[in-house]
């Protein structure tokens, strides 16, 4: 099982999504600590990251030794996450 670690910008965006959505996410942020490397997950060109979707948001991740930092989590169709990591906000 891998240590996670969420930025604080990450933290506040799921402080502020409804129950239900919450729930959602956090069951696959939790379930990528057991398998970082599901079936589901995709490789951003580009960059070190690999992405997984759940419901309407995507979440923008990478495991580094027994780490597993959670770097954004966006609105799925929405590219202002792209834009956040272009940018190096994360």
């Amino acid at each position: 099982m891998f240590k996670l670690l969420i930025s604080r910008r990450t933290r506040d965006f799921l402080e502020k999504l409804p129950p239900k959505q919450f729930r959602q996410v956090v069951k696959k942020i939790l379930s990528l600590c057991e398998n970082p490397h599901p079936s589901d997950a995709r490789h951003l060109r580009g960059y070190p990251y690999l992405r997984v979707d759940v419901g309407e948001y995507r979440i923008i991740y990478y495991p580094e030794g027994d780490e597993l930092r959670i770097v954004l989590v966006g609105k799925r169709n929405d590219e202002e996450v792209y834009k956040r990591l272009s940018r190096k906000e994360v």
